[in-house]
């Protein structure tokens, strides 16, 4: 859904960052270090003190960052499994930093616990969205689908968390939550019930996999 949008501004407005790191000698995996970091900062030090406006401009700053290390890496011609890897669970650091600080911002001055719950609800459902997926695909299957991609849940979070800041609209930001829950929630369904299906079909073809729970 984002595709074009990342290749737009990794292509054209960001590209002077993406030759100037290069010239420079900074390593992609550094730039999504630094990125990851300054992502958590943010979130962690602002919302929960209810700067929201101030939090989302900073996190965006830094949230470019994961679009010049995917640039910076094809230009480079440094595309590996550990980049891959690095960029993915860094993500999972950052989109936990932002939701943890929000749900701090409603056990503080947001006050409301009603929210704090829907905010860590759509924090572990997101996370479990990812693993799904990449659990699914390290036994051989496919978990992809739903309704729910991290560039969407991240993108939306922050739309609402500014313009809900911005107006003082708080229902902004709250209605966002219920959409980002149930999505998150129909997802992971979605991509347990499709991996129950190959799993049968695997199964009853003596494909099973003799791989046993995760410790």
């Amino acid at each position: 859904m984002l595709e074009r949008f990342k290749e737009f501004w990794a292509g054209t407005v960001l590209h002077p960052f993406v030759r100037l790191f290069i010239r420079l000698g900074i390593s992609p995996d550094a730039v999504t270090l630094v990125g990851t970091v300054g992502v958590s900062a943010a979130a962690l030090a602002f919302f929960p003190r209810g700067e929201l406006l101030v939090g989302v401009l900073v996190i965006t700053a830094f949230v470019f960052s994961d679009l010049i290390d995917g640039r910076m890496a094809r230009e480079l011609g440094r595309q590996s499994r550990f980049g891959a890897f690095w960029d993915s669970t860094l993500d999972r650091i950052g989109d936990g930093a932002i939701f943890g600080g929000l749900a701090l911002y409603f056990a503080g001055p947001g006050d409301s616990y009603l929210y704090l719950c829907v905010t860590l609800w759509c924090l572990v459902m997101g996370s479990v969205t990812s693993y799904a997926r990449a659990r699914a695909e390290s036994l051989g299957m496919d978990a992809k689908g739903g309704i729910a991609e991290r560039a969407d849940r991240l993108v939306a979070v922050l739309v609402a968390t500014g313009l809900s800041a911005i107006f003082d609209l708080p229902i902004l930001l709250e209605v966002t939550l219920w959409a980002l829950a149930f999505a998150s929630s129909y997802t992971v369904i979605f991509r347990i019930l499709k991996v129950r299906r190959q799993a049968l079909e695997l199964d009853a073809a003596g494909g099973a996999s003799t791989a046993g729970p995760e410790a």
